[in-house]
């Protein structure tokens, strides 16, 4: 083999070597919502060139914590780019469940208040340099899943939102639409916190905006049946190690679909 040959061979020994190795980075992103200071977690593959489809994620209402981030990382896994946004403020999270009831608590009772700030973390992600800005797509949980779908209905530049174990809620009449995202509803389908009343409510609202939507219903599934540290100890919430698989699967498929190149 001559001198050129054992180059290049080596060059393709080497390019190998360096794909293996490639893994997640992440990257802690300081930015600002009026005169709230945020920070959110972005995390991408660094073996990944070029711009590429990205997926917001909103954290539950425990704040932009270590569990928010792990997904982060877990979608960047997926050959995404990902936002791990902050909806309360720089370095602000709780494990009191009363103090989470406050923090998002303004948000429930104000949903303008609530799409602008997920909007802001949104516009981070989009201006990004290794995002493609026409394909994004949004995923939540609890509290986060009520915020995407929020987006959705409020008509936000996404391609597709998933909401895990989110709060559902009645659209209201100043919601004309159109609904530009895909929407995925999974839902622990004996979630107490979800009435009859609620679901239906909100099934009828976007039947009237003639979204493009789906739900899955897991059966045995409560509320928060993604999160490990739901241990039952607030009943009604409870990580189910099963409906978690399924409903990543079910995720993955249905961004597939919507990240799909123009």
């Amino acid at each position: 083999m001559n001198l050129s040959k054992c180059l290049f061979v080596a060059a393709c020994v080497l390019t190998v070597g360096i794909c293996a190795e490639a893994k997640v980075i992440t990257e802690p992103v300081e930015y600002r919502h009026g005169d709230v200071v945020l920070q959110g977690l972005l995390a991408y593959d660094d073996a990944k060139s070029g711009r590429l489809p990205a997926v917001l994620i909103v954290h539950e209402w425990w704040g932009c914590n270590a569990y928010a981030q792990k997904r982060a990382a877990d979608v960047a896994a997926l050959g995404y780019v990902a936002f791990a946004l902050d909806m309360y403020g720089k370095g602000v999270t709780t494990t009191d469940r009363e103090e989470a009831a406050r923090l998002a608590g303004q948000f429930y009772t104000d949903p303008a208040l609530m799409r602008a700030r997920a909007a802001a973390g949104l516009d981070v992600l989009r201006k990004h340099e290794r995002v493609d800005a026409s394909r994004i797509a949004a995923i939540g949980y609890c509290f986060g899943g009520t915020t995407v779908l929020q987006m959705a209905v409020g008509g936000a530049e996404l391609r597709g939102v998933v909401s895990f174990h989110g709060g559902l809620f009645a659209i209201p009449e100043s919601d004309k639409g159109p609904v530009k995202a895909k929407l995925l509803v999974l839902h622990g389908a004996d979630d107490p916190f979800i009435s009859d009343a609620d679901l239906g409510a909100f099934v009828g609202g976007l039947r009237r905006l003639k979204a493009d939507w789906q739900m899955m219903h897991y059966g045995n599934a409560v509320h928060a049946f993604t999160n490990p540290a739901a241990t039952g100890e607030i009943p009604g919430a409870k990580y189910d190690a099963a409906t978690e698989r399924r409903s990543w699967e079910h995720m993955q498929v249905f961004l597939k679909e919507c990240l799909a190149g123009a």
